[in-house]
């Protein structure tokens, strides 16, 4: 089985790698970082699985489908750390999907499906598959909210959807994002810039490299040195808010 792995983020990557090399019939044949790259590989390399993150800047996931065509789709496992509207979507399509993060025991089970299920599709009848993303498709493009509603997040040994509008702030941890909410911190492995794609700019605002604020969360701005503004939370925490975001944001607050 000739494997691609697309994600944007090196530690994702390499962890299918490394669950990967457990099979001696797998081969992984290439890697792709964006969904840019991700469209070119498949067209080269033509595998027979792709592991297709579904949060990626610029192109993703859906956007490479579309791209590609479904007619010209391999099979294809989605790995997604934020979406759970996606998540309903390719339960409901009977597609696979990897919720970040994953288990050895969930990746094993992914496999013996994939497997499976391209035994059963030969190379000329793949008819079902294109059903599945057809649809997939059409239901992202007419019913998904522009931006998240709603978060999976995990906590005392529960999944929680939590609702965007409890966030208070965002922080970057590594390779992780961790949400901090009425005094509870969850955390996600993800990047800060994929997930403040998702969020609505009308009530989230990234405030430097590291850090989303929601907006109804503030309690007060108060101006710094060098152009730089405190920002003071609800619950007390202060954070800064840097000139160089501020000037992205300038015009959205009747700056000039």
């Amino acid at each position: 089985m000739r494997i691609l792995i697309v994600d944007d983020e090196a530690p994702a990557r390499a962890k299918m790698r490394r669950y990967l090399a457990e099979y001696p019939d797998i081969d992984i044949v290439g890697e792709a970082e964006t969904g840019v790259e991700a469209v070119e590989r498949i067209a080269e390399l033509q595998p027979d699985l792709v592991f297709l993150d579904v949060q990626m800047p610029e192109l993703d996931g859906f956007g490479v489908i579309e791209a590609v065509g479904v007619e010209s789709m391999p099979h294809v496992v989605f790995v997604t750390a934020f979406d759970e509207y996606a998540l309903k979507a390719f339960e409901v399509r009977a597609l696979d999907y990897l919720l970040k993060p994953f288990t050895p025991e969930r990746f094993t089970a992914v496999i013996d499906r994939a497997r499976a299920e391209i035994a059963r599709t030969s190379s000329d009848d793949s008819t079902a598959l294109r059903s599945k993303l057809e649809a997939l498709l059409n239901a992202v493009a007419t019913a998904r909210p522009r931006y998240l509603q709603r978060i999976l997040v995990h906590h005392a040994n529960k999944a929680l959807l939590l609702p965007v509008e409890r966030i208070d702030r965002v922080e970057a941890d590594r390779n992780y994002v961790r949400l901090h909410s009425g005094g509870t911190a969850f955390t996600l492995r993800g990047s800060l810039t994929s997930l403040a794609e998702r969020l609505d700019p009308e009530k989230f605002l990234r405030i430097n490299r590291s850090e989303i604020v929601r907006l109804d969360a503030v309690k007060e701005l108060q101006p710094w040195f060098h152009g730089d503004y405190r920002v003071v939370m609800g619950d007390g925490t202060t954070l800064m808010w840097s000139r160089r975001f501020r000037a992205q944001s300038a015009g959205e607050f009747g700056e000039s």
